[in-house]
């Protein structure tokens, strides 16, 4: 059956790095357009970042624009989250998922979820 495993998550301070990978199983990861969404504690799970089945076409919510980067490497089945200058209001678990429909935000547009990497930034 398809299945998504993020890691990577971790604590770290404000303004620094972390790298989110989700390898993927069970399905033609090339055939897939894929996210990461967030949730922190008593709120809703956001959209964070999409990207193409080929890589070429990627979107960002607008708090993570210029900070974080989504790619993917079809050969490893392998979709990424790079996250530079972490802020402590980009403490989440962080999932990733397959886009069912043509890029789309909406969680529940989504499947395959993963079990979620926890993220904390400290202040």
């Amino acid at each position: 059956q398809v299945q998504l495993v993020e890691s990577g998550g971790g604590l770290v301070q404000a303004g620094g790095s972390l790298r989110l990978s989700c390898a993927a199983s069970g399905l033609i990861f090339s055939a897939h357009d894929l996210g990461w969404f967030r949730q922190a504690p008593g709120k809703e799970r956001e959209f964070v970042a999409r990207v193409s089945r080929d890589g070429a076409t990627t979107d960002y919510t607008d708090s993570v624009k210029g900070r974080f980067t989504i790619s993917r490497d079809n050969a490893k089945n392998t979709v990424y989250l790079q996250m530079n200058d972490l802020k402590p209001e980009d403490t989440a678990v962080y999932y990733c998922a397959r886009d069912r429909f043509y890029r789309s935000t909406n969680p529940s547009n989504y499947a395959n979820w993963g079990q979620g990497t926890q993220v904390t930034v400290s202040s």
